[in-house]
């Protein structure tokens, strides 16, 4: 009996690959409606984003500089979508492609490869635990403007988050182990959840993102049976306007002050490790962490293409396949 033909796309922000793409890939993320959105934007957009991004390009290229002159994200995300693939191929004719929404490669190259495999059933698969239509929502909007049948026309399935799902709470909970097991003693750590900042105006329009990444903090806490003690903050703000807070600047002052000495930085919302994990974090929360005296920081490395974690997304595309949200009406009514 022939296997079924399923496609996956698992989606990403992306990252520049050399130095020179630092500029371009900024102004696509400053581009994104879904994420410069106000009065009369259709209009200053353009304008706006090419400002911002010079401005912004000039700022972050040597944290690119120190982790190897380019974003690592696109080579572990091809990582991830091998590994799924290779687990998927147990049970179906599998391919898995990636969709970066600000670089390459870009969702329109991400549907010419799968349209080449023309699998019957696809299904959308954003790599952001959490939702937030500043990252899941913007990727299926795009899927949504690019995507056009052509003689090829797949039953589309979306998973919107999986900030709830078991096994990718596995996953986490394991990673905080080994990283916990460096620590000669656990019940002396301040475990910090970080996860990626957003304006508080998306929150307060209706966006879960918040109370999502509070609520996997949660079950992963609930999990693990810790004796560290636990904190969550976010990192990442950019502009002048309100964020979500307390900051990771913050964070480490106060537990500089209350006389912390050791600390492990868990970043909850990110899947892969790129230049917010391995600049901010590991590099200049560090510096930071060591002027202020805490002696032993570390940071929990990405899941990145962690068994568990590959298990985990497989385990998500099997049970979708089976028990499919049709994106006609899933995409429509996302969070």
């Amino acid at each position: 009996m022939a296997q079924k033909k399923i496609g996956v796309v698992l989606f990403q922000l992306g990252g520049p690959d050399s130095l020179d793409a630092i500029e371009p890939f900024l102004y696509n993320l400053f581009c994104d409606p879904d994420i410069i959105d106000f009065p009369f934007a259709r209009i200053a957009r353009q304008p706006l984003a090419k400002l911002i991004s010079m401005s912004r390009a000039r700022h972050v290229a040597h944290h690119y500089a120190e982790i190897g002159g380019r974003s690592p994200i696109r080579e572990f995300t091809r990582r991830q979508a091998e590994a799924l693939e290779l687990e998927l191929r147990r049970e179906f004719d599998a391919r898995v492609v990636v969709a970066m929404r600000y670089w390459h490669p870009f969702t329109e190259e991400a549907i010419e490869e799968l349209a080449a495999h023309a699998p019957e059933t696809v299904v959308l698969l954003p790599l952001y635990p959490q939702y937030s239509k500043t990252t899941t929502g913007s990727s299926i909007n795009e899927w949504r403007r690019r995507f056009q049948p052509n003689g090829w026309n797949p039953c589309v399935h979306v998973l919107a988050e999986f900030y709830q799902e078991a096994a990718y709470l596995d996953a986490v909970t394991a990673a905080i182990d080994a990283s916990l097991s460096d620590f000669e003693n656990p019940a002396e750590v301040d475990m910090v959840f970080s996860a990626h900042s957003v304006p508080t105006a998306v929150i307060d329009h209706g966006d879960p993102y918040q109370r999502q990444i509070e609520r996997t903090v949660e079950l992963v806490w609930g999990r693990g049976h810790w004796p560290a003690r636990r904190h969550l903050c976010y990192q990442s703000k950019v502009g002048a306007s309100k964020w979500l807070r307390p900051s990771m600047h913050e964070t480490l002052k106060s537990l500089a002050a209350a006389g912390s000495r050791n600390v492990l930085v868990v970043p909850i919302s990110f899947v892969s490790d790129h230049v917010e994990t391995l600049y901010e974090i590991d590099i200049e929360h560090r510096e930071q962490a060591r002027s202020l005296g805490i002696e032993n920081y570390r940071m929990m490395p990405g899941l990145n293409t962690a068994p568990e974690f590959i298990a985990a997304l497989a385990g998500l595309v099997r049970r979708r396949v089976g028990a499919p949200q049709l994106l006609s009406t899933a995409a429509g009514g996302l969070p």
